[in-house]
């Protein structure tokens, strides 16, 4: 059934496809190509509809790609540019040239000279990709570019200013931040949003999408709060299971009664619970979360005297993102380190509402079916799978499900040594960066040399990708999510091609199942490329943390509770129950995202009105008065002395600034209602009511708050004889600003929201 509902969607592609083959170009010469090229472009530029020049674009597209890159685009690929240029969301197999399919929709919209945005994973992909391809898209008479987390403000303004953009979808989101805090026109650096394909989509739509971007002024570290001392209390003092508790999912942490007594008497602060304690209790909640729920070399790595955040879903070092409310800096404490201070937060945006400002969003990754739904529900994408090239020849054996974790390991590690003795190569995709080092020592114990990808060490990603598929390769990494270079057998050499292929392929192992579905999937997905064979086997055990938090006490029979044995266990109850675990957590963290989004959804309702009515006064198209109105002697001796247009211009400069500290401290009260709306619900109210009712009582007041700031700003301002000093401290505009990413997962998994 499904087979025939995939065929029966790609038939209307397949007579565009049709159409398309139909064009012969190939006795053109280069210049009557690109003339045809240049012709499209004005079309487009008149206003002709892009559905019409479709057919013609793509086959001047098919044959550039032939005669500059010497590559012939498969028909699967054509059919994804199509559904791409439609606003679809496509599936393809890794190994199917998602960047290739993607050539064909960024060339035909890019016609229109609004630019295209082509979102890729990380800053290498965008570098890649857009090198790779520049000669391309040159020779159609596109300008490419490519955004990179340190380019100056010039380079990135000529980046955006071209056709087509590759960037990461982070550094687009923290660029528009920025624009959105600008008091100077040359210093934007974005155009309108236009069109945007979005790879591994369902990483950067779904896995990242409730987490906030943020751009921040530089600011000192919180004195109030002795992080130091409270870690330590916490370190020495307290024990699990006596002076606190976690839930059975470990997402929550609890002081015990005998906890917070042992906790008074410690710091002589009297009533924990009475109000002037309220700072103190709460960093004391917050230092006992970084204790107890967040671990070293799992959830982050120290690296360089710095809290580098691991992404859960890649195994990479999640660039610039750091904990809230204050959990930064008890992690900092607890490992010893020097508080950097968290900054004053001028502008946050979710990937969700930055993906929403693109009049058209389209966007590509192997396993988007799995979460059609949402996809749907969440950014109406429609889901189209694009069937593979060549039949997928890989064996996806079933998990090999063992009662404990020591004789999980043995019989992963018995296997890891008998098919490297074959000379075929191995990828072994583990959970954290803990247990790839711990695997890979123990490997190189048993005599077999293996190269590790994990948050330690991701520059070298390409490199260690590249000899994955060599013969003899071993190769322990973190989550492939998201990795963006495939693995070739024999690293590209026929001849070892031919001995690998003959071996069986790539043998790739899962040391465990990951909360994601759709992350297992991205693993298998790394071998079987383009009809290669390879087989896939993930080891599990009850004692595997998934299990353990999820599952044990639920849906694991009672008599598997306390067995131990070395052999492998045969109960199809097991298998059902462990594909239950997985399914109950993506409901959940689906669940989570949503109920997220009701919270986020009004606050950036308002921000858009709130940076609409900026952006207007940056730009001169709302003239100001009020000043003059408000106070008209003062407004009338700047005038005297500096000129109209330089009164103007401090106007625009007080109002912009005065909007902008004014929406800080908004952000600050809606963070200070979030963490503590669940509250709400002990009183039998809605938080979610109660969350909108305050935040929307704060937004009414923004208007009058501005006004009296600018005011302010302006009544402090000082005339001096020489010329208008925009440098006094009320006209200082937030210097050192800085960027980074709230992990939001602290606030969706201690609370409930409902």
């Amino acid at each position: 059934m499904h087979e025939r509902l995939v065929k029966h969607k790609l038939k209307a592609y397949e007579a565009r496809l049709s159409q398309i083959k139909q064009i012969r170009l190939e006795e053109l010469s280069d210049r009557e190509l690109q003339e045809s090229s240049l012709h499209l472009r004005q079309e487009a530029l008149q206003g002709r509809v892009l559905d019409d020049l479709l057919v013609e674009a793509y086959a001047i597209g098919i044959e550039a790609f032939w005669r500059i890159k010497r590559i012939r685009l498969y028909d699967v690929q054509i059919i994804a540019g199509i559904a791409l240029h439609e606003g679809k969301l496509i599936e393809m197999q890794t190994g199917e040239g998602k960047t290739f399919a993607a050539v064909l929709p960024a060339y035909l919209n890019a016609l229109t000279g609004k630019g295209v945005h082509v979102l890729t994973f990380n800053d290498y992909l965008a570098r890649r990709d857009c090198e790779w391809l520049s000669p391309l898209f040159e020779f159609l008479g596109l300008s490419v570019g490519y955004i990179q987390e340190r380019m100056s403000l010039q380079d990135r303004q000529v980046a955006y200013a071209v056709d087509i953009t590759y960037s990461t979808a982070k550094q687009a989101g923290f660029d528009y931040l920025k624009d959105s805090i600008c008091y100077e026109v040359s210093s934007l650096v974005q155009r309108p949003f236009h069109y945007a394909i979005v790879d591994e989509a369902d990483s950067i739509l779904l896995d990242e999408a409730r987490i906030p971007l943020v751009i921040a002024g530089e600011e000192a570290a919180d004195h109030h709060v002795n992080w130091r001392t409270l870690s330590d209390v916490v370190q020495q003092y307290l024990r699990e299971g006596i002076d606190y508790e976690t839930d059975e999912y470990k997402r929550n942490v609890y002081f015990t009664e005998s906890g917070m007594d042992l906790v008074e008497a410690i710091l002589h602060c009297g009533n924990l619970y009475d109000e002037e304690n309220a700072e103190l209790l709460a960093a004391l909640h917050t230092v006992l979360h970084a204790e107890a729920l967040l671990q070293r070399d799992v959830d982050y790595i120290v690296s360089d005297g710095q809290i580098l955040l691991v992404d859960e879903f890649t195994g990479r070092v999640a660039d610039k993102r750091h904990y809230p409310d204050g959990i930064h800096e008890a992690v900092e404490a607890k490992e010893g380190i020097l508080s950097r201070g968290k900054g004053t937060i001028l502008s946050s945006i979710t990937l969700q509402h930055l993906m929403s400002q693109y009049a058209k969003l389209s966007g590509m990754t192997a396993t988007a079916k799995a979460a059609e739904d949402e996809f749907r529900q969440t950014y109406c994408l429609e889901v189209v799978i694009i069937p593979p090239n060549k039949p997928c020849r890989r064996r996806d054996h079933p998990h090999l499900i063992y009662t404990h974790q020591k004789a999980k390991y043995q019989a992963m590690l018995a296997d890891i040594v008998d098919v490297h003795r074959t000379g075929r190569p191995i990828l072994i995709g583990t959970s954290s960066v803990e247990e790839s080092d711990q695997l890979a020592n123990q490997l190189k114990l048993l005599g077999v040399a293996c190269s590790v990808l994990n948050a330690r060490n991701d520059e070298m990603e390409a490199a260690i990708i590249a000899c994955a598929g060599q013969y003899g390769a071993v190769t322990v990494s973190t989550n492939m999510a998201g990795r963006g270079v495939d693995i070739a057998l024999g690293g590209g050499n026929a001849e070892e091609y031919a001995a690998v292929a003959k071996l069986g392929g790539l043998y790739v192992m899962g040391t465990s199942l990951h909360e994601s579905i759709r992350i297992d999937h991205q693993l298998r997905g790394r071998a079987g490329r383009q009809g290669d064979p390879g087989s896939t086997r993930f080891y599990v055990s009850l004692e595997d943390e998934l299990i353990q938090r999820y599952g044990i006490y639920h849906v694991i029979p009672e008599e598997y509770e306390y067995l131990r044995q070395d052999e492998p266990l045969k109960d199809p109850v097991i298998h059902k129950a462990i594909a239950h675990i997985q399914r109950v957590m993506v409901g959940q963290h689906q669940e989570i995202r949503a109920t997220l989004n009701k919270y986020s959804d009004i606050v950036e309702e308002q921000r858009q009105l709130l940076c609409t009515r900026r952006y207007q006064i940056l730009t001169d198209q709302l003239q100001l008065n009020f000043l003059a109105n408000r106070m008209p002697d003062k407004y009338q001796q700047v005038c005297t002395r500096y000129g109209e247009l330089s009164a103007k211009k401090l106007e625009k400069r007080i109002t912009l600034l005065a909007m902008d500290r004014c929406f800080a401290d908004y952000l600050d009260y809606m963070a200070y209602v979030k963490e503590g709306i669940h509250l709400e619900s002990i009183s039998n109210k809605n938080p979610l009511d109660e969350f909108h009712r305050q935040i929307i009582t704060y937004y009414e007041q923004l208007s009058s708050r501005i006004e009296d700031r600018i005011l302010s700003g302006f009544q402090a301002f000082e005339l001096t004889n020489e010329e208008m000093d925009l440098n006094q401290e009320e006209l200082r505009v937030p210097s050192a600003t800085w960027t980074y990413m709230i992990n939001d997962q602290f606030f969706s998994n201690r609370i409930n929201l409902f």
